[in-house]
């Protein structure tokens, strides 16, 4: 049973003095590989009245380039806008280059801010509408391999008093074009204006959006918001990720994604989510990037990384040379099929009752034994050079007779190493302070290796005496 501080030598007794110690990590950060040879290029727009009334839907007062505020943002209190936080996220990664529009979105044109420069478009609550010209822009770069990010706001919402709202906006942009009007991206948006809630994400531990480098997404935020209703017979790629509460399938979506051609697209129902309460001086804001009964920043955060891997190494500006098929490339991710794919310490790979697996039969336990040891479980995986997010992640649960709550005997390292053995990156550092009942999932991002084989290894060591066991289950490596 999980939590069980047994000595793998005695199975069948229960060690004196059980220590399951919920305490800090002694090293968790994340890996800091080489960046990819070409950054996500995320284009926010600020061309329809994205700061008019009480808005300030923007990344920095430095426009095009946020870098001309700060070209080292620490704090998101080094550019200003109410979206300053989630452009200083993204670029502290040093794997996004960020640009804002304040002109007409073009594609295919010679403006450095032409829509072919760019991986992603944002729209964050755009409140006049887009011309002809520029929705045939948007559709053709999406239909060509672009991400595009709709964010949406309540009915009624008209900043600019122009008679026009985000709502109308956007189903005018889906259902008044010149590339496809007959509902290409499989869902409308609901003219509703909801008051207050806290959409819950749906159990999908495979989606990148919910489970990407950024975080895992748990919950977002309502504070006057709408929703879509989804329809998956004119998009069978339509999918809902979070739902307003007591909503599900295909009414009630408060986040949802979906492809067009070779691009992606994502719908967020309310602009508070990525609010996080700067902005303009006079305007009344609303830190949603913080709230803490949400997370909407590895939400955003996420959603913008599968956007801009869409095209894969080519980029949104016309579907690339070439292309990246999302899969999950870790073979015998779930043991069930033993030592097969893997290289592993003896008994390292079992279905032995000391532990119980996460799902299935089959775990792997690294030491457990009480006395000096160390165990190795290892596999060789080659990123592809076209995909732009690659995410590792497992299910670790850790139990230990150790009782200290300050030091760490015993140790997992999860590395990253190159075909001659030399570990590129320590992507986290796991011990007996970690210890807790239950499986908790890691991730890590590993798209700073497309084009490369590495050795993904986890390297459990033990000390002399009481006992810590590593116990890893459904390990991935999802790639798009």
């Amino acid at each position: 049973m999980l939590g069980l501080t047994l000595s793998r030598h005695r199975l069948g007794a229960v060690l004196a003095g059980l220590g399951l110690v919920a305490a800090g990590v002694v090293v968790q950060a994340t890996a800091t590989p080489a960046a990819a040879a070409t950054p996500h290029r995320i284009l926010f727009d600020n061309a329809h009245a994205e700061t008019a009334g009480n808005a300030d839907w923007i990344i920095s007062t430095s426009q095009p380039d946020p870098l001309g505020q700060d070209s080292s943002p620490s704090a998101e209190t080094d550019w200003t806008g109410a979206l300053s936080s989630w452009g200083v996220a993204l670029q502290k990664t040093g794997s996004y280059s960020l640009k804002t529009s304040t002109s007409a979105l073009t594609y295919g044109g010679s403006s450095a801010t032409d829509l072919s420069n760019f991986d992603t478009l944002v729209l964050p609550e755009p409140n006049t509408l887009f011309t002809t010209a520029e929705k045939t822009a948007i559709m053709t770069f999406v239909k060509n391999g672009g991400g595009l990010f709709m964010i949406s706001d309540h009915t009624g919402a008209d900043r600019n008093n122009d008679g026009e709202d985000a709502v109308e906006i956007l189903n005018d942009l889906m259902t008044n074009n010149s590339v496809d009007s007959t509902d290409p991206f499989g869902f409308s948006i609901d003219s509703l204006s909801i008051s207050s809630d806290y959409p819950p994400a749906i159990s999908d531990s495979s989606n990148p959006v919910l489970h990407g480098s950024f975080g895992t997404v748990t919950k977002s935020l309502i504070a006057s918001g709408t929703t879509a209703t989804l329809k998956p017979a004119d998009n069978a790629n339509v999918k809902g990720l979070l739902y307003r509460t007591g909503y599900s399938g295909n009414t009630g979506a408060f986040f949802a994604t979906s492809t067009f051609g070779s691009g992606r697209v994502a719908f967020w129902g309310d602009s508070s989510p990525i609010d996080d309460g700067t902005g303009q001086s006079g305007n009344t804001l609303y830190d949603g990037w913080n709230d803490s009964g949400a997370t909407n920043a590895a939400l955003a955060l996420n959603a913008t990384e599968w956007l801009s891997g869409a095209s894969g190494s080519g980029g949104g500006g016309g579907g690339g040379g070439s292309t990246c098929t999302s899969a999950q490339l870790l073979g015998n991710n779930g043991f069930e099929s033993g030592s097969s794919t893997w290289t592993a310490s003896s008994g390292v790979i079992t279905n032995s009752s000391g532990e119980s697996a996460r799902t299935g039969s089959y775990f792997a336990w690294l030491d457990g034994y009480g006395s000096a040891r160390t165990d190795t479980l290892s596999q060789s995986v080659t990123v592809p050079s076209a995909c732009t997010t690659a995410t590792l992640s497992f299910y670790l649960h850790v139990d230990t007779a150790e009782t200290t709550t300050s030091t760490a005997y015993d140790t997992l390292k999860v590395q990253v190493l190159n075909s001659s053995g030399t570990v590129l990156s320590t992507l986290a550092t796991y011990s007996n302070l970690n210890a807790a009942s239950g499986y908790t999932q890691r991730s890590f991002s590993l798209a700073g290796y497309a084009g490369q084989t590495v050795t993904l290894k986890f390297t459990g060591t033990e000390g002399s005496t009481l006992q810590t066991s590593f116990v890893i289950d459904d390990t991935a490596l999802n790639v798009s």
